[in-house]
């Protein structure tokens, strides 16, 4: 998948990088924290994907205008700026990291490489409806897993099952939304549309609450 940036609107923007082409003086930007947490990694290929997903995420807040604020996980493990204000979710896949950003509304972003294996994972993260509608299509049920994914993201709580209470519309390789909903959890139940693409080897999938 190419670098990709994209305003989705004058609140919300996409950033998609290659974490192999990036500037490594380029982190003046993030908070005294992110710093920290930045210099604690000592794995390399995670400090690439983690720099990675932060250049991604300042590449969107550029594109509407706003400065970058610094970010911080909750109890969940999901991101929010520290002053308070919009929402993020941020990914990493081979060499590939991505961000979204909405000034007012929860997102969620994911990218998934296209994979065989995905096949023989799917009655571990789909209802047999979904099964029967993907049938053993790598493409298909890889943008389902990349779709579920985007909104376990965008809800931001722990303990949503993939299989249990994600359910997507069926969907073709040809679509460019899918339609799915989070149901039966009591608290969460709400209803999403997911933007997918894809090229060569990778999926990406993005929603906004």
């Amino acid at each position: 998948m190419q670098t990709k940036l994209e305003k989705i609107s004058p609140l919300s923007a996409i950033a998609v990088n290659n974490i192999h082409f990036q500037d490594h003086n380029a982190l003046d930007f993030l908070s005294f924290r992110e710093k920290l947490s930045y210099a604690n990694i000592s794995h390399a290929q995670k400090k690439m994907e983690w720099k990675g997903a932060r250049l991604a995420i300042k590449a969107a807040l550029d594109a509407v205008n706003l400065p970058y604020p610094g970010f911080y996980k909750d109890g969940h493990g999901k991101s929010y700026p520290m002053d308070g204000y919009g929402y993020v979710s941020l990914t990493h896949c081979a060499d590939r990291a991505g961000a979204i950003f909405h000034k007012e509304m929860p997102v969620g972003i994911d990218l998934e490489s296209i994979r065989e294996k995905v096949v023989s994972l799917g009655p571990k993260f789909l209802n047999p409806m979904e099964q029967e509608f993907l049938g053993n299509d790598v493409l298909l049920h890889t943008m389902a897993w990349s779709a579920k994914e985007s909104i376990f993201k965008c809800q931001g709580r722990k303990g949503i099952s993939f299989k249990q209470n994600i359910l997507l519309q069926p969907f073709t390789a040809e679509d460019q939304e899918i339609k799915g909903r989070i149901y039966d959890t009591g608290s969460s139940d709400h209803h999403y549309l997911v933007k997918v693409t894809y090229e060569e080897n990778m999926v990406l999938t993005y929603t906004i609450w």
